[in-house]
């Protein structure tokens, strides 16, 4: 019959059969054709009361969707009759609006052509009403750049374009140490480049008497000095992005530092090791061990000493690393044979204990931060609040109520005081030490906001969601200014590039993504990960990226090539950021990075047993 069910079968799989045979250099892009008609021959079938017909036909072409839509097919497969359209938000959403494909001229003229001469009325129907096509004139897209080809059905691409259209002032802060430290000159860069690593390598050995073992091949590197030394000072000349960076004032009035604190910063920053593809970092890998599957996050003060660990059994754990050392611990973070007098050390079991307890919420604890100078430590729960502790009186300093639900992340300010949550009911609220209630809500995500960071100037903060987007918020008027769309599956962590004009996002799949701020666009994608991407952290001068993953590895990518390669090769596509290292674990997947000052990297994970 005209109308009937078959018809849509039979459209469909003779326009998926002429598309397989299409000519290589076009098919892969008539391919992403296929993805939202068969959605919406679905959808429509569905529509018009024909529940069975469409479950066969969904069952019949699902396997050529499912390696890029997989999670998307999961949602649609609970849609068994035309009130489920409606109701789902999910499916409502792609009924009311359009897919935006790119696509060039020729592949757009094949593909007309081809439904005008075989009468494919219904197809040509579903492609006109639910496909945005931007054409293009010239060559089709290359494969590599088939992340931007279709932007995620369900998110509305013009109002996003619209939000993109605002002004971002991505630069650093005015005042910032950094700044201070170039204007004063306190020491030149030749003095600096030929100091930094002996320095900074045997610094890091007082500092960190837990890490002895790890740096036994300071031997080895002090001969690679000189070789590192004259790559150090070209890769300092490209990569001090950091000092050519625009400088912006605060939009909040932040925490005025103590001279002390400010001197031991400097003392720092003049001692910092400078990283490129040459010169990789050190890493300090803190491992937990015995956790029964029971720890949820990790969290490592700015200088290593303080690690913490949020537990389902609603605990917070911080261990310090220098009474650890002291005591010579040979069991890891287990450490039973704690001689140190202090309150609450004694365990249920009557041993003693290596770390202080935090008890107080009435949930799993999903997230900690620790404050810019380690003082404080904020940790967000199940239980839907957000407490603040004292690391000097170990105790429990203010609960904040605000959320409706449990609360995913929760991170400081760079200049502390402040800081931002994110939770299940949809939102991220900024707040500060000083209030119990949310200073900002932003509201605007689809789902879950999963992480949150701040911007390193303290006026933007940016959030993941399970609604596969990134959004950028302006601090002083709460409102959304950069949508990021791309991923495909929720995104779970983010980092922000110390010059501030780049972000990284990393995802369920294991994709990373590395943003420009200031267009809103994807920079490059970085592949190479089989499992979720859990934390990201830029290096202090922005030329490495590092990644630590549920695959138990952690990876160290080379920032500074890939945006050169980006300015000189912005048409090509092959701008792919360039992965320098991977360092395997045992059996540990990675749930914290955090570069010192100093540019040490720090790792967190728990000890997984695999059968």
């Amino acid at each position: 019959s005209e109308d009937g069910p078959a018809r849509y079968q039979d459209e469909y799989s003779k326009l998926r059969s002429w598309t397989y045979s299409s000519l290589d250099l076009y098919k892969h892009e008539l391919l992403h054709v296929l993805y939202p008609v068969f959605i919406h021959c679905f959808m429509d079938l569905v529509a018009k009361g024909h529940i069975q017909e469409a479950r066969t036909f969904f069952n019949n072409f699902r396997e050529d969707h499912e390696m890029m839509h997989l999670r998307d097919l999961q949602k649609l497969e609970g849609v068994l009759s035309p009130s489920h359209l409606e109701e789902m938000e999910f499916a409502h959403s792609l009924r009311h609006s359009k897919v935006n494909i790119k696509i060039c001229q020729y592949s757009y003229e094949l593909l007309l052509q081809y439904l005008h001469k075989t009468q494919s009325t219904k197809m040509l129907g579903i492609i006109n009403e639910r496909i945005n096509f931007q054409v293009s004139p010239g060559q089709p897209s290359s494969i590599s750049d088939d992340a931007e080809i279709v932007t995620l059905i369900g998110s509305n691409q013009d109002a996003a374009n619209q939000i993109n259209q605002k002004e971002v002032h991505w630069g650093l802060l005015e005042d910032s140490l950094e700044n201070r430290l170039e204007k004063t000159g306190l020491i030149s860069d030749s003095e600096k480049a030929e100091g930094e690593n002996k320095e900074a390598e045997i610094d890091e050995n007082k500092k960190r008497p837990v890490e002895g073992g790890k740096q036994g091949a300071s031997i080895k590197k002090l001969k690679k000095d000189k070789a590192i030394n004259a790559t150090a000072k070209t890769a300092r000349l490209e990569a001090n992005t950091v000092s050519t960076a625009p400088r912006v004032k605060p939009d909040l009035a932040l925490p005025v530092m103590p001279t002390e604190v400010e001197q031991s910063i400097l003392e720092d920053l003049r001692n910092r090791v400078h990283l490129s593809s040459a010169a990789l970092p050190s890493v300090s890998f803190y491992t937990f061990i015995n956790t029964h599957n029971g720890l949820n996050c990790a969290s490592i003060s700015q200088d290593g000493s303080l690690v913490a660990g949020g537990f389902s059994d609603s605990s917070l754990k911080v261990w310090d690393m220098a009474k650890l050392g002291q005591q010579a611990v040979s069991s890891g973070l287990q450490g039973e044979n704690d001689t140190t007098p202090r309150e609450d050390i004694i365990g249920p079991n009557g041993r003693k204990r290596s770390y202080t307890l935090y008890q107080g919420h009435s949930g799993p604890v999903y997230s900690a931060s620790f404050s810019p100078l380690g003082d404080f430590i904020l940790s967000s729960s199940a239980d839907t609040t957000i407490r603040l502790w004292s690391t000097k009186l170990n105790a429990n300093l203010v609960c904040y109520k605000g959320h409706n639900y449990p609360v995913w992340d929760v991170q400081f300010n760079p200049q502390g005081h402040y800081f931002a949550s994110s939770s299940h009911d949809r939102t991220a609220r900024i707040w500060s030490m000083d209030r119990i209630q949310p200073l900002r809500i932003m509201a605007g995500h689809l789902s879950d906001v999963d992480c949150v960071r701040w911007h390193i100037n303290c006026n933007y903060i940016a959030t993941g969601s399970s609604d596969k987007t990134v959004r950028l918020w302006d601090v002083s008027s709460g409102e959304c200014v950069r949508i990021f769309i791309g991923h495909r599956s929720m995104i779970l962590s983010l980092a922000m590039s110390p010059d501030g004009r780049y972000m990284a996002s990393g995802d369920e799949d294991g994709t990373i993504m590395m943003w420009d701020l200031a267009s809103g666009r994807c920079v490059t994608p970085l592949m190479g990960h089989t499992s979720c991407v859990w934390t990201l952290a830029y290096s202090c001068e922005g030329s490495l990226l590092a990644s630590g993953s549920a695959d138990c590895t952690v990876k160290l990518w080379d920032v500074t090539t890939s945006t050169k390669v980006l300015k000189t090769e912005e048409k090509s596509g092959t701008n792919r950021l360039r992965s320098l290292k991977t360092l395997p674990t045992k059996s540990t997947p990675v749930y914290s990075l955090q570069f010192s000052r100093r540019n040490l990297l720090f790792a967190a994970g728990a000890l997984s047993k695999t059968s």
